[in-house]
């Protein structure tokens, strides 16, 4: 119960100091930078030097691979039937293929599984990531086009992000090093994710014209909170595989719109104003769906 109570007083607190001006506008960079350079970090060596590694791992893996692939398929679909400008529909692929599987997953799935399984939300996390930094920017160059399509934009943004770098250490460092010394630091600093990031979220929560995008929304949203999950599971059911592996990894199919995602709409002009929307009204129904997803697997 304490783990629901976080998610909706940390929302709540975010959503209030940015309606009374308390903070500056951009305050929510300062947070996610906390966030993305230290806490994600230590959450990779909180919990990865210490996984099990099995041939089940290979799920987290795939499972955001399905959501991507799959949110593609349903945009050039529906805007097929529903003509947009390249660079809404590029918009849509970005808020339609990825979950927001760190800043809202792992609360949630410590809410509703227990904070141990955080450990196989990271894998999903982390392939995540590396979908944005590739398919998710060669996308945005494409729809753009504005921007000369070449590997470097794409190489640099993987190197260069922090919980990719945190990941990478704490997968090879304790090869060499005992980090074990270490454990209650990172256990500390990983324990800030979840109230810090869900500040973030309700200090960035828009609605503003809502209604004129409606059915944009509502077809992301169909998708990304209902659709995608399902594929994800169907595929998962009918391959046989069982268990809180899984479990977790549809779990996080699930999630509303990566909100990194909307930063590349707003660095390529993808439409921003509507992935802004998609995300905020999201993360406020995916409150409600992932309660009937946890029932279903369960």
């Amino acid at each position: 119960m304490v783990n629901f109570v976080l998610i909706v007083v940390c929302m709540l607190a975010g959503m209030l100091f940015r309606h009374a001006k308390t903070l500056p506008a951009d305050a929510h960079r300062g947070i996610n930078a906390w966030v993305i350079y230290i806490a994600l970090p230590a959450v990779s060596f909180k919990y990865l030097p210490y996984i099990h590694w099995t041939h089940e791992m290979f799920i987290p893996a795939i499972s955001p691979l399905i959501v991507w692939f799959g949110g593609w398929v349903m945009v050039k679909l529906f805007t097929k039937a529903n003509p947009v400008d390249k660079l809404t529909e590029g918009g849509l692929k970005l808020s339609s293929g990825m979950a927001n599987t760190s800043f809202v997953g792992f609360p949630l799935i410590a809410a509703y599984f227990g904070e141990q399984y955080i450990s196989i939300a990271i894998i999903c996390d982390q392939v995540t990531f590396l979908i944005l930094s590739t398919f998710g920017v060669v996308t945005a160059i494409k729809a753009s086009q504005k921007h000369k399509l070449s590997a470097s934009p794409v190489i640099k943004r993987v190197l260069r992000f922090p919980p990719f770098l945190g990941c990478m250490a704490a997968l090879i460092l304790p090869h060499f090093v005992n980090i074990s010394p270490a454990a209650p630091f990172f256990d500390k600093l990983a324990a800030t994710v979840a109230p810090m990031a869900l500040f973030s979220i309700g200090l960035q929560l828009q609605f503003k014209g809502w209604l004129a995008e409606l059915k944009l929304v509502s077809v992301t949203l169909l998708y990304k909170l209902i659709l995608a999950p399902a594929l994800v599971l169907a595929i998962f059911f009918s391959l046989g595989y069982r268990g809180i592996i899984p479990q977790i990894s549809i779990f996080e199919a699930a999630m509303p719109t990566l909100l990194t995602s909307a930063v590349v709409a707003d660095e390529y002009g993808l439409n921003p104003k509507l992935s802004n929307l998609i995300i905020g009204i999201g993360i406020i129904l995916s409150l409600i769906t992932t309660a009937g997803w946890w029932f279903i697997l369960r």
